[in-house]
């Protein structure tokens, strides 16, 4: 046990731990027992405080550790996360400001409840939240896979011949702390930690490129010790991986990249963030600046070649690459800061996501279908509720399942949400597409993209082993969530024109053109009042 570098990590999580609680404070209501403020902080938040939590929640410990160990083990595949979040920015100048003006004007909460107004249809809203609630916790999932990575590098839990619970019981505590802050003081919680998870994580990242390169010898030492590393044959007899994207993995690369970069702001914890903000502007602010985290994922990426150099021993999980790298040649105090990163890097991630997951539940399951008649003060009391059980299945699908199932889950978890779009970003544009349509397209491309992947094996997994086959009609591999996603469309598209022909019931449409351009102040548009107290249309 590193007992300097665990003295040093367990200083930093009592610290966020601490403000956790009193975040409960920050930016109080006098009526705070509602969705807006528990769910959403009171939808008040500026610039920087969203940015710090749109970094917080999209760059999370994952991407810490996951990233570069893809990196160390394939090569430049990894890499396929740069370019997504590159091209995600723009995509989201176009949407996000929408989606923010309709929700405010109309008290949305969630993406379902844009969806439930725009189409009229509750069968389309729930299919939506049930996919954002399957999608989210694997995710979350993965965040408690990042602080057990790094517990296991610090030697933390008693060893491989403890006991499971002995073993699992840092995890335990870390989830139990997690849990009863997000309880207590919502998204606030998460917002003000992110100041502190952001700012390590960029100073253990500016040490690091600088720092570890000089003591391996420099970049050229690095690059040529990863391109002997991944020219040697793996198990399979092939190459480990490659320096660049050959010509046969050029599709699987792209439609990768392109797919997640649709994907990410169709996750409800992105969409959370978002509305947190006071302003419609704040956003188009935040599209703007939010890519120098970017810049940072670039460097992180890096480590991954460095961790080969380095001749780091990741026992057989190259999820321990990053972690393990930084103990064998950080000074043990800043190997403590560089795991307190990792560690609050998931937290503030495993907060908003459970937040975002206990929102849907309550606005779209247990308001819309359950209980029509909550009052806010339920609303909060379930969204609070459901938030301890999400985070108690998250912890369960990790102390229960493999760590490469969790992965590979969260693979499909990008599948399914992807799938949400065309209702999502198709309805803040137009109203042509009919809600049966919508639905019938999601249908198809939730089983399609289920059933691809399904039947991707690995060296691991017989089932569920990855996120990229065949492409129908092309032949080359691709992403299995953007072609499920084409199926969608063209489901979409073809009902939508025989449906209309039918002259079937589109449903009713809450909203007006003025809503999707509205900003605080305009007539009807409020930041600080809950969905009950908001004005909106009769019957929501």
């Amino acid at each position: 046990m590193n007992g300097v570098a665990l003295t040093v990590f367990v200083f930093f999580f009592v610290a966020v731990t601490v403000m956790g609680f009193l975040a409960a404070r920050w930016r109080k209501a006098e009526q705070s027992a509602n969705l807006d403020e528990w769910g959403l902080g009171g939808r008040s938040f500026g610039t920087w405080v969203t940015w710090f939590l749109l970094g917080g929640d999209l760059y999370t410990a994952y991407t810490f550790v996951a990233v570069p160990a893809a990196i160390y083990a394939a090569g430049a595949a990894g890499f396929f996360a740069v370019p997504y979040t590159i091209l995600v920015y723009p995509l989201i100048f176009t949407f996000l400001p929408r989606l923010w003006s309709v929700s405010h004007k109309h008290g949305y909460v969630t993406t379902s409840d844009f969806v439930r107004g725009r189409f009229g249809s509750k069968g389309l809203s729930l299919a939506v939240a049930l996919t954002g609630l399957l999608a989210t916790m694997p995710y979350i999932a993965l965040q408690l896979v990042g602080i057990q990575a790094v517990l296991d590098v610090m030697g933390v839990g008693g060893g491989a011949h403890a006991n499971w619970f002995i073993k699992d019981l840092p995890l335990l505590i870390a989830f139990a702390v997690l849990a009863a802050y997000t309880y207590s003081s919502g998204l606030r919680a998460p917002a003000l930690i992110a100041f502190v998870k952001d700012g390590l994580i960029y100073l253990v990242i500016a040490v690091a490129i600088i720092y570890i390169p000089i003591k391996l010898g420099g970049f050229d030492a690095i690059f040529d010790s990863a391109g002997k590393a991944f020219a040697e044959p793996g198990p399979n007899g092939r190459p480990r991986g490659a320096l660049t994207t050959g010509p046969n993995a050029q599709w699987a690369y792209a439609t990768l990249a392109l797919g997640s970069a649709l994907a990410l702001f169709m996750y409800p914890h992105s969409i959370t963030a978002t509305l947190s903000s006071r302003s419609r502007n704040v956003i188009r602010r935040n599209t703007t600046i939010l890519p120098l985290y970017s810049l940072m994922l670039g460097f992180l990426a890096l480590l991954g070649f460095m961790a080969i150099k380095a001749g780091t021993d990741v026992k057989g999980n190259p999820q321990l690459a990053i972690p393990q790298l930084f103990e064998d040649v950080f000074p043990s105090w800043f190997s403590g800061v560089a795991f307190a990163a990792i560690g609050i890097g998931a937290l503030v991630p495993a907060a908003i996501m459970s937040i975002a997951a206990a929102n849907l539940f309550t606005r779209n399951v247990y308001k819309d279908f359950l209980k029509p008649g909550a009052t806010p003060e339920q609303e909060h009391k379930v969204a609070k509720l459901v938030s301890l059980l999400v985070k108690v299945g998250a912890l369960a699908f990790v102390l229960t399942m493999d760590k490469t199932v969790a992965i590979n889950f969260q693979l499909l978890g990008g599948i399914w949400i992807l799938q949400t779009m065309p209702a999502l970003v198709g309805g803040l544009f137009t109203r042509w597409f009919h809600r049966w349509a919508l639905l019938a397209g999601w249908a198809a491309g939730m089983l399609y993209g289920t059933l691809a992947a399904y039947g991707v094996a690995s060296p691991t997994q017989k089932h569920f082993g990855g996120s990229s086959a065949a492409i129908p009609g092309i032949g080359e591999i691709g992403y299995i969530g953007l072609t499920a996603f084409v199926l969608n469309v063209l489901v979409t598209v073809v009902l939508t024109v025989a449906l209309k022909a039918a002259k079937a019931p589109e449903g009713v449409d809450e909203t007006s053109p003025g809503d999707y351009t509205a900003d605080v102040g305009d007539k009807g548009v409020t930041a600080d009042l809950p969905p009950a107290t908001a004005e909106a249309p009769a019957g929501r």
